[in-house]
């Protein structure tokens, strides 16, 4: 995918340095946007004349990771140095699945701590305390959002968000939601969440692929009314400029360990399927969510060997012969391919294909229902499944259509 928009300094990221300091102005900030040229999509962090005044003598709390970066001259730095260079208070940080740095095995409990680059306490929302609580927030004034989101309802950083918002409202404190691009606005597709089916991977009646930037998704659950008996917070989106749903993406560094590359984040809705069943999606290897496989597929013809590596330390069918399919050079995907899934399932030869989270199958809570598992089981194609989907997805795009901001 060719990159519509495309950062200078990703060696300075992919080394791990996030949080240089470095002098910098309300004036450079300004100066650095005119850097771009008439065509460049600005990020909501970048937008700093809508929002830096409103952050002036408030103390902030920064929901952020590896993410919440902004172009600076020919380097990126990251959110919160910028907020610090315009003497923003920011009082704490609080981090999603994956962590601050982004380095946390998908599923890992993340422990709370201190940044070692600025000496802030980092308050983790995920595991046993996915909402910030009470006490976490009492000496906030305004909640800053700024992380990027890849478009699939079962990335945990949308639900990250639900509890931002809900705890915010409870607590009467302000969110700024920074917006970024969503790789996949470019389609919505897939099963419709059903409530018996609801948990963390999934908290909210939308398709796998809800085609909105996280601004546009923040505003829709708090317009629908979603948070907790029906609260508002006191929302405000920063929008993106020079932007559209149909904007190409490439994002400038990885938003979790596994999904690191374009390809892989655009293929990311229809073979994350595959982590609820016996078969290995890619993790520990290279080509994380572009190849499948397992020891029971042993008629398809590609082959690998999922070794433990960093952000995937105990793959599925660690250090075993996987056989599979290669996706890495497969088209450009405008909806949620199926094929893959149902071939899979029609050359194992080991039951359970499905696995269990808990006491729950995960693919059902992965798709929302368990009528797409079901379809497969009696034999479905991929074009008579979809048919199924067409009701819900209308109706999802009656209710989406309210909070798109670019269209």
């Amino acid at each position: 995918m060719k990159n519509f928009f495309k950062y200078t300094s990703i060696a300075l990221l992919s080394s791990g340095i996030f949080f240089g300091f470095v002098s910098t102005t309300s004036a450079q900030v300004k100066s650095n946007l005119n850097q771009h040229s008439s065509t460049d999509i600005i990020v909501g962090a970048e937008n700093t004349k809508a929002y830096l005044k409103l952050l002036k003598n408030k103390k902030v709390g920064l929901i952020s990771n590896q993410t919440g970066i902004v172009k600076e001259g020919n380097k990126t730095i990251h959110t919160l140095d910028l907020l610090l260079q315009n003497n923003i208070n920011v009082v704490k940080l609080f981090s999603p699945e994956h962590g601050f740095r982004g380095n946390a095995d998908a599923g890992a409990k993340v422990k709370s701590g201190v940044d070692d680059k600025t000496g802030l306490p980092i308050i983790s929302l995920y595991g046993d305390n996915k909402k910030p609580k009470t006490n976490q927030i009492a000496d906030l004034d305004i909640l800053v959002f700024d992380m990027q989101d890849v478009g699939a309802r079962f990335y945990t950083y949308i639900s990250t968000l639900h509890y931002v918002l809900e705890a915010a409202a409870e607590n009467n404190k302000q969110v700024i939601v920074l917006d970024r691009p969503n790789p996949n606005a470019h389609y919505v597709d897939g099963p419709v969440m059903k409530n018996e089916f609801k948990s963390f991977v999934g908290m909210h009646n939308v398709p796998i692929v809800y085609g909105m930037t996280i601004g546009e998704y923040a505003n829709m659950i708090n317009g629908e009314g979603w948070l907790e008996k029906g609260i508002k917070a006191n929302l405000e989106v920063i929008p993106l400029l020079n932007y559209s749903h149909q904007s190409k993406y490439d994002l400038p560094v990885k938003p979790s360990p596994n999904l690191p590359n374009a390809h892989a984040i655009n293929l990311y809705p229809s073979t994350c399927l595959f982590e609820g069943t016996n078969v290995n999606e890619g993790r520990g290897t290279d080509l994380q969510f572009q190849v499948y496989g397992s020891p029971y597929l042993k008629s398809m013809p590609y082959q690998y060997t999922p070794i433990s590596k960093a952000g995937a330390t105990s793959p599925k069918f660690k250090d075993e012969v996987c056989f599979g399919e290669d996706l890495s050079k497969v088209a450009y995907q405008n909806g949620i391919n199926l094929e893959w899934l149902i071939k899979a399932y029609k050359n194992n030869t080991k039951q359970p294909f499905w696995t269990k989270n808990g006491s729950k199958l995960w693919i059902d809570q992965l798709a929302g229902t368990d009528e797409l598992r079901k379809q497969i089981e009696q034999g479905w194609t991929e074009k008579q499944i979809k048919e199924t989907w067409k009701n819900d997805l209308d109706n999802f795009k009656y209710i989406r259509a309210k909070y798109l901001i670019y269209n």
